[in-house]
């Protein structure tokens, strides 16, 4: 009996630890979660409310527009835990003429992200290379996708439903507030950007504040004065038109056309559509409304199509749906400012012809991803810039590659009067036509498949020296001398003030670059988790 006794003495509080430890797994971790869940949806009823929290409210970041970037950007922060509140002028689905092509590296960022399945359900189209076409000839080069998984390859898409794809994906996070309302300016205290003033939708003015403001406001934006020294050049503008029910002589292909005066684009939008931009050097264009567009374009572009896309292109035209947008070319300058950052289109772009504009996007998010990670405080404005020096030397390697090709090979794909220059454009369209290295080698430059600055100068000059020799072969003279001579000169003329608007150091050398080895703040990794904490709870 004693001994029974003794077990029963054991066993009875054995018993109640046992069913005190279920109790707290069943309840116990639920009620957390109830709680965090609470916090989480009175931080963004809160957001929606007022639009602030004061200076030292929850809000961990402000995003300032929901296009890709912000939009990306939003999600990104978000599941790293990040308050985010993001503000955007209009969240109806956008209507644009760009932004329809993601190249096979900006896919892989968007896997990198978790963002893959914002291409899904929206009718989007696999483009695995492209097609060129030049005076009768036409060669095609493929995307050099050996090596990576099977749903690797470009996407081509109308832009507006893929972003609402991605604003859909944001706002799904308790952490991210999505609001409509126009932002008028940042607010600024002692040189530090606390955050921004803007506009409701119901048009009340408010005020936000966040440690992080991250301007996303894209190629019109009007806060990027604050921030950078833009230099905006427009080259050139497109003119959009959709063919329907019209098939590509390649399918799955991107259609490069390379007519007079400048290039023509055709890809697949839709399983019914297709996207036609034709490329108007300059400024100006001829009217829409009078109609001398429409006979520019049934009688200069129409005659240089291949066959199977005229009466497609015609009809598009009797259709009258013809849309016009400038080309905007800007290189990243900008000037650190504690509490802000630009990202996208409001911080730099290329000429659209290469289609790299989500690709530099979404490497400069998972860029900036991964510098923030290990900082849970974002308070020390002046550290936190310091600190982020460093991303504007680790975005070189992709974006001066696509930045810089978008620019020669618009200039290589132009026509010119100039019968070096005339040559260079029939040597490139020659040098793709090889096959092998010397189209997988430029392609995957083009693509962000191997973003490496070095090889494209590589390709650039290999192409200028392959022009040089179908000069000399089979008979030198003098004169073809001459005129290869002028070939190299006018390709250093097209390449060389593109790398000196990127800046040849950070390009080529970034390792030499001080903000290149930029370590997180002590403080900011160490007290923040108790800070950010505190913040959620205020």
């Amino acid at each position: 009996m004693i001994i029974l006794s003794d077990m029963l003495q054991f066993a009875l509080p054995m018993a109640l630890a046992v069913i005190s430890i279920v109790c707290y797994m069943l309840f116990g971790g639920k009620h957390k979660s109830n709680e965090s869940k609470e916090k989480d949806s009175h931080y963004r009823e809160n957001v929606a409310r007022n639009g602030v929290g004061g200076e030292n409210g929850a809000t961990d970041v402000i995003i300032v527009g929901a296009g890709v970037a912000g939009s990306a950007l939003a999600y990104t922060l978000g599941k790293d835990g990040r308050r985010v509140q993001v503000l955007e002028r209009d969240l109806s689905e956008p209507d644009r003429i760009v932004g329809e092509l993601l190249q096979p590296g900006g896919y892989l960022k968007l896997v990198e992200l978790g963002l893959e399945d914002c291409v899904e359900g929206i009718d989007a189209q696999r483009v695995i290379g492209y097609a060129l076409f030049k005076e009768g000839q036409n060669t095609r080069v493929s995307y050099p996708l050996e090596g990576h998984h099977a749903d690797v390859a470009g996407r081509s898409f109308h832009n507006g439903r893929f972003i609402q794809r991605m604003r859909e994906k944001a706002a799904s996070l308790p952490t991210v507030c999505l609001e409509q309302g126009t932002v008028l300016s940042l607010i600024e205290k002692d040189g530090i950007v606390k955050g921004v003033k803007y506009k409701s939708i119901a048009g009340e003015e408010l005020e936000a504040f966040a440690p992080l403001t991250i301007v996303c406001d894209g190629c019109f934006s009007n806060l990027r004065r604050s921030l950078c020294n833009p230099k905006v050049e427009v080259p050139s503008c497109f003119v959009g038109l959709v063919l329907e029910n019209c098939n590509l002589p390649y399918p799955n292909h991107g259609h490069v056309i390379l007519a007079d005066p400048s290039p023509i684009l055709f890809y697949p939008i839709s399983s019914t559509e297709i996207r036609c931009l034709v490329d108007v050097p300059g400024q100006k264009v001829p009217s829409v409304a009078s109609g001398d567009m429409a006979k520019y374009l049934r009688t200069v572009v129409a005659p240089q199509l291949p066959k199977q896309l005229q009466m497609s292109f015609l009809a598009a035209i009797e259709k009258g749906n013809i849309r016009t947008m400038p080309n905007k070319s800007m290189p990243a300058s900008p000037f650190p400012r504690p509490g802000a950052l630009l990202m996208g289109d409001a911080f730099n772009m290329r000429h659209p012809l290469t289609g790299g504009g989500m690709t530099v996007a979404l490497s400069d998010i998972a860029v900036l991803e991964r510098l923030l990670k290990p900082l849970r405080n974002l308070h020390d404005a002046s550290a936190l810039c310091e600190y982020l020096e460093a991303f504007y030397t680790l975005r070189k390697p992709v974006a001066s590659t696509i930045n810089t090709l978008a620019g020669a090979l618009y200039e290589v794909f132009c026509a010119s009067p100039d019968q070096a220059m005339k040559e260079m454009r029939q040597a490139c369209f020659d040098y793709l036509s090889l096959g092998g290295v010397f189209s997988s080698g430029p392609v995957a430059l083009l693509s962000g498949l191997n973003p490496r600055p070095l090889s494209l100068v590589l390709h650039f000059f290999a192409v200028a020296v392959y022009g040089v020799s179908r000069l000399l072969y089979p008979f030198p003279s003098p004169k073809r001398f001459w005129l290869g001579a002028r070939l190299i000169v006018g390709a250093s003329n097209i390449i060389f003030p593109i790398i000196k608007a990127e800046g040849v150091r950070q390009m080529f050398f970034p390792s030499t670059v001080p903000a290149y080895y930029r370590a997180p703040p002590i403080h900011s990794v160490e007290t923040g988790s108790k800070n950010s904490a505190s913040s959620v709870d205020n």
